[in-house]
């Protein structure tokens, strides 16, 4: 895949998605394809599926015409699936494909084994939005395109904290700045910013967390009863299993908490993971319970009671690093 516009020549009709419980990367990825064509190619029938996105990112530039509900009687010539490693990761999104004339999918999670008519993955990159900012004509990146960009790869790298920041990376991220985004508002308005119920289940996370395998892993289960104690949303807890993993000597982070906080609905938890060296493999152990991600960060979900789950996954830790240890 040379370029964005090499696919749409000839396109009337585009459906841009990505993965369920959206994040910043997903977000600022797909909507800066729908402004490049919005901007570019109006003719174009184009629409954006992603399921309600957090509020922090509803500044971007036409956030407010996601469409959460797909009508999949409608057929495209194109669909373009962004930063999703599986289709079955789609959601209601996903009854789209069968009626796409050809899919493409662009990403960079490790366990994406291509599906789609064409491809365009790189694990090495830092993020879907960097992709993305190179598949788009340089001169063609508009002030409202620089920001969706810029967002999702400040996401995707942990404001360039992260492994998967490259010397690239950074070059990208100045040239995003140079378009004249506010770039220290979307820091702050997205990344940095948490409300007071945010920094009280942070709070409750980190007292109830536990060291295991001498303290090179660290864990924390937040229950239901834990988050409507606060009043918060399982979208709420972005950003606890890094702060996590920010304890000194600790290699990786398990986070658990409820998938939904409703009354009678499924004992089902999300699993977050976090590793700080690549010889903890996170994406591999996500991929045990039906998930994936990258060496770093992954995330699954499980129905087992948390604890004997999180039981298996030190088992997994603790073969991963004794494997390192006798390479």
């Amino acid at each position: 895949m040379n370029s964005l516009k090499e696919q749409l020549a000839g396109v009337g009709s585009v459906a841009i998605a990505g993965h369920v419980k959206p994040d910043g990367d997903c977000i600022g990825s797909c909507l800066a394809v729908y402004n490049y064509i919005k901007e570019y190619d109006p003719h174009i029938r184009a629409k954006v599926y992603l399921e309600p996105i957090p509020n922090i990112f509803k500044f971007l530039p036409r956030a407010d015409e996601i469409v959460s509900e797909p009508d999949d009687t409608v057929r495209f010539d194109l669909m373009i699936v962004q930063d999703c490693g599986d289709a079955q990761r789609l959601g209601r999104a996903g009854a789209l494909l069968k009626n796409a004339r050809r899919v493409i999918c662009i990403d960079h999670h490790i366990s994406n084994a291509g599906f789609g008519d064409d491809s365009y993955i790189f694990p090495k990159a830092s993020s879907t939005s960097e992709l993305i900012f190179e598949l788009i004509e340089k001169e063609k990146i508009t002030k409202q395109i620089a920001e969706c960009i810029y967002t999702g790869i400040i996401h995707d790298t942990g404001l360039f904290q992260y492994s998967c920041t490259s010397p690239k990376t950074m070059r990208i991220a100045a040239f995003l700045m140079e378009q004249g985004i506010d770039f220290t508002a979307i820091v702050d308005r997205t990344y940095v910013q948490k409300t007071f119920e945010q920094n009280q289940i942070l709070a409750r996370a980190i007292q109830k967390s536990r060291l295991h395998l001498n303290g090179a892993c660290i864990s924390s289960i937040v229950t239901k009863e834990d988050m409507q104690e606060f009043h918060v949303l399982p979208k709420h807890l972005e950003g606890i299993v890094s702060q996590l993993r920010a304890t000194k000597d600790v290699q990786a982070a398990v986070f658990f908490y409820p998938k939904d906080v409703q009354e009678g609905c499924d004992p089902e938890y999300k699993i977050s993971f976090r590793s700080g060296s690549d010889a903890i493999n996170v994406a591999k152990i996500a991929m045990h319970y039906g998930g994936g991600g990258h060496i770093r960060a992954a995330g699954a979900s499980t129905g087992l009671e948390p604890q004997v789950c999180l039981d298996q996954i030190l088992e997994l830790i603790a073969q991963q690093m004794s494997h390192a240890i006798h390479a």
